[in-house]
């Protein structure tokens, strides 16, 4: 059991490291390329039994992968143990169906963005430049962000990666990730996002309590992890997802407040996986 736990842990934190990666093209990836990523998921793929794969178009029912596995519990009833987010919608819909186009093929300038439109005020420049460069590219007014509110079943407390998200008690526990798009904007009057991710202990299990409950009814889906470090395999882990179809502003200037200093050592925004449209590896939104 010490053992299956430390494979597991092994190949999430692997995942993260892929995702975070500061890796980029000299110019633009070609449409070729992120074809030829997807065909290479899709031979990876094949036959091998993976379940269903994130992230998708929530506005798009239809799917073919019908390995089962167990919806997880509604979030207020396990634990937070991650939270972090991506540059760029890794799903598609709702408000969020901008296509910001191939990026440097790794993940990195891709994604989906906010359809809406921001008035000039909301969009000025934020004094000191970009936030969270990290080596990655940093995020200015107007960019969108996804981030992931990861719970587990684990008997655990919030903290980096999705490493925290199990203990040595259950290596395999059940995963919900509720999601929330965001759009950055240079209003104080916007939302906080120290506020949005504040965490504590509510009936016993950690939750993060500020989560937005004005964004439309979720759009719940059986998937799996993401990241650009799949897009050319399967990940293997079963995750529920509970995705909101709309945005919510967030002061960008909170977000670099958070980025100094959190729970979670983030420093930078994570990579985006490729829009999974294999019908194969997606299941059925009821």
């Amino acid at each position: 059991m010490i053992v299956k736990m430390n494979l597991l842990t092994t190949a999430l934190l692997s995942a993260t490291v892929l995702i975070a990666a500061p890796v980029f093209a000299a110019e633009p990836a070609s449409d070729e390329t992120i074809e030829a990523q997807r065909s290479a998921l899709a031979e990876s793929t094949d036959g091998a039994g993976f379940g269903p794969q994130s992230p998708r178009d929530i506005d798009v029912l239809d799917g073919e992968n019908d390995r089962a596995f167990s919806e997880a519990p509604h979030f207020t009833e396990m634990n937070l143990c991650n939270i972090h987010f991506h540059a760029g919608a890794e799903h598609r819909g709702g408000q969020f169906t901008r296509y910001l186009g191939n990026g440097n093929g790794k993940g990195y300038g891709t994604g989906f963005g906010y359809a809406g439109t921001l008035s000039e005020a909301e969009l000025a420049p934020l004094e000191g430049g970009p936030i969270g460069d990290g080596g990655k590219g940093g995020m200015v007014p107007g960019d969108t962000i996804e981030v992931h509110y990861v719970h587990t079943t684990a008997q655990v407390e919030p903290g980096p990666t999705l490493g925290s998200c199990l203990s040595d008690a259950i290596g395999n526990p059940q995963l919900r990730v509720e999601t929330q798009v965001y759009v950055l904007v240079n209003d104080a009057e916007a939302h906080d996002f120290v506020e949005l991710t504040q965490h504590e202990v509510v009936d016993g299990v950690h939750q993060a309590v500020n989560i937005p409950t004005n964004t439309g009814a979720p759009v719940q889906y059986e998937g799996s992890t993401t990241g650009p470090g799949y897009n050319m395999k399967g990940s293997p882990f079963q995750v529920s997802w509970s995705v909101r179809p709309k945005v919510a502003k967030v002061n960008i200037a909170s977000v670099a407040t958070w980025l100094e200093d959190n729970t979670f050592d983030e420093a930078s925004a994570h990579g985006v996986r490729n829009l999974v449209i294999n019908p194969a590896l997606l299941s059925r939104i009821d």
